[in-house]
C-alpha cells in the first residue's frame, strides 16, 4: 500500500509541529511555503518554495503530488486557497465559500447580520475614501469604534477611538496591513463579561465535539487590542456558557462547517448576547492548540492533520474531560526595540511555568510589540487555583523580563 501524502500550507516557527506530527502518523509531507528561511524545510519530506496564497501554484503542487489531503495548520491568509485548492482535488474540506465568509471582516459582518447574530454597526470603505464621508456613514454609530483592515488577523492595523480625532491616523494603519484595500469602522461593543472570549472549538461531522473557550489576557495600558495570552479556566456563568455553546454550534452549521479547529473571538454583551469578533477558518496562533491539548489530556495537533485527511481524529475515542487546576500561556513581547538577551523568570512562579517557546535567539533584534507577528516566544503556566493564575496576571510585567542590550 503506498504512503498517504499531505499537503501543508506554512512552515513557520508555529507550524512545524504539524509537519512533525503529520511524519510521526505516516504521511509523506509535502510543504509550500515562500519563505526561503522558513523552519519547516527542514522537516518535511520534500518542499515547494512557492507562496501558500497562490491558488494556482498550490493546485499545482497538491495535482502533481497527489496528494490525500491539505492542511494549512494555524494560517489565515493560507486557509482560503487549501479549501479551494481542495475542493477542485475532491480532498476533505470544508466549503471553500464559507471560508472566504470567514477570513473578510465585511462580508463576515454582512453573513451575521442576515443569519440573525448579534452585531454592531459596521461600514466598509477603500484607504483612499475621504474622512468626511466615512463621518456621514457612521454618524450613527455610538464611540468608541473601532477602525481595521478585513483581511488581517491577530489584531494587525487595529485602532481604537472615542472620538473622530485620529481617524486618518488609524486608516493609515489600517491600510499597512490590508492586501484587499477594504478597511471597516465598527461599533466596539460594550461588553457584560469584562474580558474577550477566545480560544479554538473543534468540530466533527457538523458539531462541534469539543469547546475550548478561554479568556483573553490583555495588556489593558498599552496594547488592549492585541491577545498576550490565554487563561482557562473561563470563569464565565452558567448562563454565558450556554449562550456561547449554542450560538457557536449554529454559526458551525449556518456556514456548513463539517470538521476541524477554529478559532474564536467572542464578546458577551451588557445582555449575555453573543458577538462574533472572529471566527477562524484554521487552528489558532500563538499555540492555541498546544495549550488545549495540554488542558484536555489530549492531542489536537495530531486531530488537525487526521481530519485533513478524513480520518476521525484519535481523542474522539473517548470523553473529552479537563485535567485539574488552570491553565494558560503568556505571549512575551517588548515594548522597546532593541537587541535580545535574553528572558527572566521570578523564582516565585518558575514551578508553574512548564514549557517556554523562544522564537528569538541571543542577539537578535526585537521589534516594538504592536501585533502579534512581533511576539518574542511564548511562555506555557499551570497554576493550582484561579486566583494564583489571576495573581500572576496582575504581575506578570515583574514576574518575567524581557531582556535588551
Amino acid at each position: 500500500m503506498s504512503q498517504k501524502k499531505i499537503l501543508l500550507l506554512g512552515g513557520s516557527a508555529q507550524q512545524v509541529i504539524a509537519i512533525k506530527t503529520a511524519k510521526e502518523l505516516g504521511y509523506y509531507t509535502v510543504l509550500c511555503d515562500y519563505l526561503s528561511d522558513n523552519p519547516g524545510q527542514y522537516v518535511a519530506d520534500k518542499y515547494y518554495n512557492a507562496s501558500t496564497t497562490d491558488v494556482e501554484a498550490v493546485y499545482q503542487i497538491a495535482k502533481d503530488e497527489q496528494v490525500d489531503g491539505i492542511l494549512a495548520y494555524a494560517s489565515d491568509p493560507a486557509a482560503l486557497p487549501a479549501a479551494i485548492v481542495a475542493e477542485r482535488l475532491g480532498l476533505p474540506t470544508n466549503p471553500a465559500k464559507s471560508v472566504e465568509v470567514l477570513g473578510l471582516k465585511y462580508p463576515w459582518r454582512q453573513f451575521l447580520q442576515s443569519h440573525g447574530f448579534a452585531c454592531p454597526k459596521v461600514y466598509s470603505f477603500h484607504p483612499e475614501t475621504s474622512l468626511d464621508e466615512i463621518k456621514e456613514n457612521a454618524k450613527d454609530f455610538s464611540f468608541p469604534v473601532v477602525v481595521k483592515p478585513t483581511d488581517s488577523s491577530g489584531s494587525k492595523g487595529v485602532t481604537m477611538l472615542e472620538n473622530w480625532d485620529g481617524l486618518e491616523q488609524a486608516i493609515a494603519w489600517a491600510d499597512t496591513y490590508s492586501r484587499n484595500k477594504v478597511l471597516l469602522v465598527e461599533e466596539y461593543i460594550q461588553r457584560g463579561f469584562p474580558s474577550v472570549v477566545g480560544g479554538d472549538i473543534f468540530v466533527w461531522d457538523g458539531r462541534v465535539v469539543l469547546y475550548g473557550e478561554m479568556e483573553c489576557l490583555r495588556d489593558t495600558q498599552r496594547s488592549p487590542l492585541i491577545p498576550i495570552g490565554k487563561k482557562k479556566p473561563l470563569c464565565t456563568s452558567e448562563k454565558q456558557t450556554f449562550n456561547i455553546h449554542k450560538e457557536l454550534q449554529r454559526i458551525v452549521t449556518a456556514l456548513d462547517i463539517r470538521f476541524g479547529e477554529l478559532n474564536i473571538e467572542i464578546i458577551l454583551d451588557k445582555n449575555d448576547n453573543v458577538h462574533f469578533l472572529e471566527l477562524g477558518p484554521r487552528a489558532g496562533g500563538n499555540m492555541i492548540p498546544i495549550q488545549l491539548s495540554d488542558a484536555y489530556g489530549i492531542d489536537l495537533v495530531k486531530a488537525n492533520v487526521q481530519a485533513a485527511m478524513g480520518e476521525k481524529p484519535e481523542f474522539l475515542e473517548q470523553p473529552v474531560k479537563s485535567l485539574s487546576g488552570c491553565y494558560m500561556h503568556y505571549v512575551l513581547h517588548s515594548y522597546e526595540a532593541g537587541t535580545f538577551k535574553g528572558i527572566e523568570i521570578d523564582e516565585n512562579i518558575a514551578t508553574n511555568v512548564y514549557r517556554q517557546v523562544i522564537y528569538k535567539k541571543e542577539g537578535d533584534p526585537v521589534e516594538v510589540f504592536d501585533g502579534a507577528g512581533k511576539a518574542l516566544g511564548i511562555i506555557f503556566l499551570h497554576f493550582d487555583t484561579v486566583e494564583q493564575m489571576e495573581d500572576f496576571c496582575k504581575n506578570y510585567n515583574n514576574l518575567i523580563r524581557i531582556k535588551l542590550a
